[in-house]
């Protein structure tokens, strides 16, 4: 759901921006794929954004900072999520096709755990349900380590893990799959890479 990869990428701005310090949207995607308190430190940690942040402040954004943004992100973050949440074209053909092949379906995100209650919801009523989904707050580190990955496997009780493919949009998501020895395939379209809504796409 949300081709693009948009709902967060607007949250991200819009923090940054009630600190005081704009930033692009190449700037709010560049880290995509981490668990979103790492996303909104990793986004702190770039030349052009610390450059910002220190004209802006003073000196560096420290972890209180992010501590703070983080706390700022969770609630816009749930108040939006379902106005980005339609199905990307082919979800159910293509989960159709490979549950009638006997192939289990897990999920990944860097979302909490209350956002993607209401991703799942979401999906639900649209038709779609994983067989499994961890999220990055379910184990000891998100993307690119390979624990929800692992998780998933775990949940779903598949066997080889190297049998597995892993699908992702984002470059750690892409590295989160290759860590847990599983086939990795990118897409490059619909996701965080191209960055675009549908209409735009289409336009």
């Amino acid at each position: 759901m949300d081709y693009g990869c948009m709902a967060p990428a607007v949250v991200f701005i819009e923090v940054y921006k009630r600190q005081s310090v704009p930033i692009t949207m190449e700037e709010a995607r560049a880290p995509m794929g981490a668990h979103k308190r790492v996303h909104i430190q990793k986004i702190g940690q770039l030349d052009s954004v610390r450059r910002r942040w220190e004209a802006a402040h003073g000196r560096l954004p420290t972890d209180d900072d992010v501590s703070r943004m983080f706390a700022d992100f969770v609630p816009l973050q749930l108040a939006c999520l379902s106005d980005y949440s339609e199905l990307i074209p082919g979800t159910l053909e293509a989960v159709a096709a490979m549950r009638a092949r006997g192939i289990k379906i897990g999920s990944t995100t860097g979302y909490t755990t209350e956002m993607m209650k209401i991703n799942l919801e979401d999906a639900r009523r649209q038709g779609y349900v994983p067989d499994s989904t961890v999220c990055a707050s379910d184990v000891p580190a998100g993307r690119p380590y390979p624990y929800m990955c692992l998780q998933n496997v775990i949940n779903l009780q598949v066997s080889p893990v190297d049998a597995c493919v892993k699908v992702d949009d984002t470059v750690p998501g892409i590295e989160e799959g290759l860590n847990a020895g599983m086939w990795t395939i990118g897409l490059a379209v619909s996701g965080n890479e191209i960055g675009l809504p549908l209409k735009e796409v289409q336009a």
